[in-house]
């Protein structure tokens, strides 16, 4: 049996339970960040993203109304961050909306659940199914540190891109800038959270391996992103006979 890590010891743990997973090295993001999808490309992901993040307050929401009161830190993480997402300022989702009109789809389009991916549904489903079962840290862990701390590193890939290859503006890239820094801080608060109260050997390991399914979560939805839209595409397109 694995002995109780210290908290140096368990943060790199944590940390290496994410490496190699991080949703930057699927071929959709390789391709935003290299500025090979068209604007169609980007409004499909807005349109499915939505309902990943969408319900973000509400999976946090979840988990609040079960984190037990004595964790008072935690309990107002949470609510900051929610309130965060829905009232602190511009909603988020409407900061998502913006990017996904300049795109060229609709709102109607985005929040219309029908159009998101299978893999989409499934992330958000394994994201009620964390909030609302699983031990409460063991769910920090998962939906904040396994999830939410990936959002700076792969936004500051692809946000350049969106200014410097497609155009768009400040204003419609606001959504992207906001999380560089708003998830900086949400996932560093997530990881002081689980190191303070995952105290037990059960507790680290659980934490260690929600991790872990978190990152290949998001993996395999962004991954899911190219095959259902870009390779789709590519593959319909006819094959030119050689003059």
């Amino acid at each position: 049996m694995s002995a109780l890590m210290n908290r140096d010891e368990f943060r790199t743990a944590l940390e290496d339970a994410i490496k190699g997973k991080s949703a930057n090295k699927s071929p959709f993001s390789l391709a935003w960040a290299g500025g090979t999808l068209s604007r169609a490309h980007l409004a499909r992901w807005a349109e499915n993203h939505y309902h990943y993040v969408g319900p973000f307050a509400d999976y946090l929401g979840y988990l609040y109304a079960r984190m037990p009161d004595r964790y008072t830190e935690a309990k107002d993480f949470l609510l900051a961050n929610m309130y965060e997402e829905e009232i602190g300022g511009d909603r988020h989702t409407d900061l998502l909306i913006r990017f996904a009109e300049a795109c060229g789809t609709t709102r109607e389009r985005v929040i219309d659940p029908d159009n998101m991916s299978p893999t989409t549904r499934g992330l958000q489903s394994w994201c009620y199914a964390v909030a609302m079962r699983e031990d409460p840290i063991v769910a920090v862990a998962g939906l904040v540190v396994g999830l939410e701390s990936q959002v700076p590193s792969i936004y500051r890939k692809q946000t350049p891109t969106l200014r410097e290859k497609y155009g768009f503006s400040d204003e419609e890239v606001e959504f992207f800038d906001l999380h560089i820094v708003s998830d900086e801080i949400h996932g560093e608060r997530g990881y002081q959270i689980v190191l303070e109260h995952a105290n037990t050997v059960e507790l680290q390991q659980r934490c260690l391996k929600i991790c872990e399914i978190g990152a290949q979560m998001r993996l395999l939805y962004t991954t899911a992103l190219y095959h259902d839209y870009v390779a789709t595409e590519e593959a319909a397109q006819p094959v030119l006979e050689a003059a």
